[in-house]
This record gives structure tokens, sequence and C-alpha cells, in this order.
């Protein structure tokens, strides 16, 4: 069986040597990312069954479930291995029956949440702790300085960013180390390409998220073809296609179903040739 191994390593904050191929908890959770999943048990053997192939980087959030998925993983998981990553992160808030995502990036929010995370995940320092998303009601570096704070404290081990631009990267950089950027990035859209070149250039690792887009799955299309003359699926076909896109990607695709995680593992073995990245690189235009 093929393991996150065959997609080489990364090195987060200078100091986290991980598999480049990790796993997004998310989808472990209810619908709409909302409450607990419908089998506890078999969440339980998903995220077991990831670390058994590999898995060193595991992404999750306070804002899924929420509380939840924090929750699973511990259960889970606890106590870690010695090299796995565990990542969350703070900064949304889940309010009504719809499941909004309003933001809070107050710093005594902030601060609430990374504790409540590290009781939930049973741990005294988080490895890689995001804030979410930005919030426009809130200064951008007041938010950052909070996680430098609690950095500083010794409650997060290095501070990344989530949803972020090239100038909020770079806020950021100027107040605090930045390990790691979680941006949305794939096939069809690539609109932080200039992120994601920054991060390659100074050693910051790059989460993308959604890393299959629904136009990337259009009957015939390129995906669907190169998919099929291979004897894969579209998602292992996104996959091969981010870790080659640049050697600081670390995708985290996530699901529940343990035949679909073991897919998306077998897609660190897969190398696509220079005319089918060609086809897939124009998806962009």
């Amino acid at each position: 069986m093929p393991t996150a191994a065959a997609a080489g390593t990364v090195t987060i904050g200078g100091d986290l040597e991980v598999n480049r191929l990790g796993f997004g908890a998310m989808r472990l959770c209810g619908p709409g990312i909302t409450g607990p999943p419908a089998d506890r048990v078999n969440a339980h053997a998903v995220l077991r069954r990831a670390v058994e192939l590999g898995v060193q980087h595991v992404d999750t959030a306070d804002a899924y479930g929420p509380e939840v998925d924090e929750e699973l993983i511990a259960e889970a998981l606890h106590p870690y291995p010695a090299d796995l990553m565990i990542a969350t992160k703070g900064g949304l808030v889940r309010t009504g029956a719809a499941g909004d995502w309003p933001q809070d990036g107050r710093p005594e929010h902030l601060r609430r949440a990374c504790e409540a995370s590290l009781r939930r995940l049973r741990v005294e320092r988080i490895d890689l702790y995001y804030l979410h998303r930005p919030d426009p009601a809130v200064p951008y570096e007041e938010s950052i300085g909070a996680l430098k704070d609690l950095r500083d404290e010794g409650k997060i081990r290095h501070v990344a960013v989530s949803n972020a631009s090239l100038e909020k990267l770079e806020t950021a950089r100027a107040i605090v180390d930045i390990a790691a950027v979680q941006n949305q990035y794939n096939l069809t859209d690539r609109r932080s390409q200039d992120v994601l070149d920054v991060c390659a250039r100074d050693g910051i690792g790059f989460v993308p998220w959604a890393p299959l887009d629904a136009g990337a799955l259009q009957p015939g299309g390129p995906v669907d073809r190169v998919a099929a003359a291979r004897g894969v699926t579209p998602m292992q076909v996104a996959l091969a296609w981010l870790l080659h896109a640049s050697p600081a990607t670390l995708p985290i695709p996530g699901t529940s179903s343990l035949g679909h995680l073991e897919e998306n593992v077998a897609a660190a073995e897969l190398e696509l040739s220079g005319e089918e990245l060609a086809e897939l690189d124009a998806l962009a235009a």
C-alpha cells in the first residue's frame, strides 16, 4: 500500500519535518461541518488509518463542529505519535442554525480560543496555530500580535495564517515568523499564486485548501481525461498536480471514507507526464 512518505517532506518553521501529503479532518464532522459525525467509530478509524499510512500533518480548527473535530482527533490519536504535527485555527465562530462563519480576530477571543483548543487536543503546546481568517473589524496587526504573545508564552510552537493576501502575509511577517499559509489553491483557482511563490522562495509551508474545484470536474475535461487514461480518480490527479506545483505545497485532502483516504494517499506516488502537466496547467487560463 502506498504511503504519504512517497510525496517527500517539508520542514515547517525550521524544525518540524513532515510528509508533504497530510489530512484535513474537517469532513469528519456532521453535515455542513456542524455537529458530531453519524459514525464516531468510523471517524476515529479514518484518523488512525491516516497515521498508519504515513500522514504526519493533521489539520483542523475550533470552528469545525464547532469543537467536535478537535475532540475527535484527541479521542482517536492521543497520546500522539512523536512525529505527528497537529495544526488548528482560531478566529472564526459558528453561529445560528445555518452554521454561519463570522470572524472574531480580537486578541481576547484568540487567547480564549487557543486555550480551549489546547484543552480539547490534550496538549500543552499547539504545533501550528493559524489565524483562520482576517477580521475586518480588528486591525490585522492586533490579531497577529495576539498569536505572537501566545507563541512567546509557549502555547503555540509556530504561528500561521489562513486566507491571507500577500499584503496580509507581509504584515504578519513583520510581527512574527510565519511558518505556514493556508489558502484556497487548486487547478482552476490560482489567485494565491503570488503567495505560493513567496512561500516557496522563503521556506514557508503552503497548505492549499479545496484541492479539487468543481470547475475542474467537467466530464471529458482535462482532469477527467488524465484520470481515465491513468486508471485513477480525478482527486488523485488534482493532488498529484498540487504536489508538482511547488515543493512548498502540503495538500490536506479530507474525507470521512476509509476507501477514499487510501485513494488520496496513493496519489503521493502518481507522477504526471510533462504533457499531462501542461494540459492541467492550462486550466488556469
